[in-house]
């Protein structure tokens, strides 16, 4: 899962989404840690997912992680 992303977060403008990125790997899996990064939340990546937009609960890797560190929730 080494790729330049990036995810949408839901913005309290209009409920407007805000393209957040481009982040690193390694920076997507520690807001995955943190919960600012959810199951629901919508990634892309030019490498990854070829530009299309994915709820990280089909990126294998990115839900694995989430589940690693959110066992509760999973």
């Amino acid at each position: 899962m080494s790729a330049d992303w990036y995810f949408l977060r839901h913005g309290s403008f209009f409920h407007r989404r805000k393209r957040i990125g481009p982040i690193s790997e390694q920076n997507l899996l520690q807001r995955i840690e943190k919960g600012e990064v959810t199951p629901d939340t919508l990634l892309s990546s030019t490498s990854k997912t070829r530009g299309h937009w994915v709820a990280m609960r089909e990126i294998k890797p990115a839900i694995q992680h989430w589940k690693q560190h959110h066992p509760d929730a999973a």
